[in-house]
Parts: structure tokens; sequence; C-alpha cells
């Protein structure tokens, strides 16, 4: 367990593969530069790997006072016990108050591994996270500045928040997407501390043989146009009216989660708490009620268009437009019109 500093820095882990940032990393630097200014503290950044040295430069433009940066070969490609000897070492080196990862394939397997080995606490899947106080019910303390880490629970029936007061770092995997990315400034200059980490034998007991990575076959969060249907939409058939639509409109397909559990469509299109959070230049909602689950992957959209049978459901409270009826007859209303016009 590292002591309580409340000096530390705010840190991210800069997550990269192929000597490319992944988005969330940036994301998050964005929030922990606006959690670091309410603290009065530093943004670090720990940035492994082979060759990734330039990405430091990216990392200082989005909002990082000090990247530490460790240049292995070891570390060319992600492997658990490589990359949590580097944070550990780093960790217990430095202290900072308050560690993010994203909640990636990576972050998902790498953050256990060093909550585990620090005797620190971890929350997972946050949807967002502040700063605040708290005070113990039962000695009436007061905790200052601590990071409240709001996520979903019970299913996304609630939002728990989620503090650690007494064991430090505080650690959170952050869901990608629902942090919005902030505007680099290539001016903007910091620090890039080199670091070198001694690894045993037990670090490197996993050899990488064969490496396949297989392409992710929808890109929501790149759409500007998407089109998504709920469990209204009725079957997996009927989901074709979805498909037709977003091709008209030369958009990507989105689900509800009740689409998705009622295996109309995979979890790749998934939008919501539980899925991906999506802020294209036109949404449209067809046959999903609007559970504020699902609001809250989607009502930052530029433009939403809502189309229900019920005029009293949740989806019209964050619609720009709204449209009461039956999508089975207006949905190939709207092609029509879409083909005409083009």
């Amino acid at each position: 367990m590292i002591e309580v500093n409340r000096k530390g820095e705010v840190w991210v882990f800069a997550e990269q593969e192929d000597e490319s940032l992944n988005d969330v990393s940036l994301e998050l630097v964005g929030r922990a530069r606006q959690l670091a200014d309410r603290l009065g503290v530093k943004v670090g950044a720990v940035l492994a790997g082979w060759n990734v040295r330039e990405l430091s430069y990216r990392l200082i433009a989005h909002g990082v006072d000090h990247v530490y940066h460790v240049h292995d070969t070891r570390l060319e490609h992600y492997r658990t016990l490589p990359y949590a000897r580097v944070m550990c070492q780093l960790i217990e080196k430095y202290k900072p108050q308050i560690v993010m990862y994203g909640a990636t394939p990576i972050g998902r397997d790498l953050a256990p591994r060093i909550a585990s080995e620090l005797k620190a606490g971890l929350t997972a899947d946050c949807t967002d996270l502040e700063i605040g106080d708290y005070t113990d019910p039962k000695s009436k303390q007061v905790h200052k500045d601590l990071l409240m880490q709001i996520r979903p629970a019970f299913g996304g029936n609630i939002i728990a928040t989620i503090i650690n007061y007494d064991r430090w770092p505080q650690m959170a995997t952050v869901r990608e997407g629902v942090m919005r990315m902030r505007e680099g400034d290539p001016k903007r200059t910091g620090k890039i501390i080199e670091e070198t980490i001694e690894f045993n034998d037990f670090d490197l007991a996993v050899k990488l043989i064969e490496r396949h990575r297989e392409a992710r076959k929808v890109n929501l969060k790149a759409a500007r146009i998407i089109v998504a249907g709920g469990g209204g939409v009725g079957s997996k058939e009927n989901f074709q009216l979805i498909h037709d639509l977003a091709g008209a409109l030369g958009g990507a397909v989105g689900a509800s989660r009740a689409a998705v559990d009622g295996g109309f469509i995979s979890k790749d299109h998934q939008v919501g708490q539980t899925g991906t959070t999506v802020r294209p230049a036109l949404y449209v909602a067809c046959g999903i009620s609007g559970a504020v689950q699902h609001r809250a992957g989607m009502e930052e959209s530029a433009k939403i268009i809502a189309i229900n049978w019920d005029k009293d459901a949740p989806i019209f409270g964050v619609a720009h437009y709204g449209i009461v009826g039956d999508l089975n007859k207006v949905i190939p209303m709207m092609i029509k019109a879409i083909k005409e016009r083009g």
C-alpha cells in the first residue's frame, strides 16, 4: 500500500499499440487535467514501449506535464507482467494520488494486477470522475478532495459513487468515449522523464510466440450518422429496417441493450452505459424507449430524431425531433423520401 500523498500527481496509463496511442488515453488526459487543476497538482502519463517516445509530445499537447517514458525492447508488445512491473515501480517511486486506465482489454487486464500488488483500491468501468469531499458517518471525519468514482451498478439500474480515502493511489478504469477528448495544443510544453525498469525472470516468463489482431467490425465512435434500434423493433428479421435506413443515410447501425439482449444484433452495436458512448452529428433512435442507461451513451449527439409509438417515451425528452408512430410504417416512408431526394 502506498502512503496517502495529497500532493501526488494525477496519472494516466498511456495505452499504445503498434506505436499508436489509444484514443481513450487522450480522453483520460483531458479529464486528468481538470482533476489536477482542481487539486493544484501536475498531470503525469506513463508511456511504456519500444520506439514510442514521439508519442510523448502528443500527450503533452493534450495536457500532460510529465511523461514517464520507459524504452525497452521487451515492452514492444503488451504482456501483463512486464507492464505491471513498470507501473508498480513508478507508482512506488513517485506516489501519484490518482491513476487512471482505459477500460479496454489491456486496461482491464493491467489495472487489477497493479491494484493487487500495491493493495490499492480500484473501481472498474467508470463513466465519470470528479473531486469531492466525504464525511465518515461514524467518526464524522471529513476527507477532503477525494476522487469520486462514478459507475453504473446492478446491471445499470443505479449509479454508484465510490471513494477510496485510505488505500492509495486512487485507481479507476474508465470506459472509452465517456470523456470528451480535448483539442491538443502543439505549443504546450512538458517534461519527458526517462525511466529504466529492472525486470526479473518471473516478469518475463510468458513469451509472445505469435500475434493476431482482428480488426474491429463496428466503429460507432467514428460514425457521423447512427441509426439505432431498440426492443420496440420487435424481431431480428424486422431489424433489417434499421439496416436499410442506415444504408440510405450512409450511417452506422446501433442498438439499445434490449435489442442486443433480444438477439436482434450483436453487442458490438450496443450504445449506452454498458455499450459504446457516441456523439454523432445525427442519431436516429427507432423503437427505443430511452432508459437512462441508453441516454447516457447518446444524449450528446448533435441532432437526435426519435421514432416511437409511445408519446410518453423518455427518449422524446432528449430528442430534437420526435415522430410518434409505428416504425414499420415510418421508416419505409423515410427511406423513400431520402432516395427521392438523392
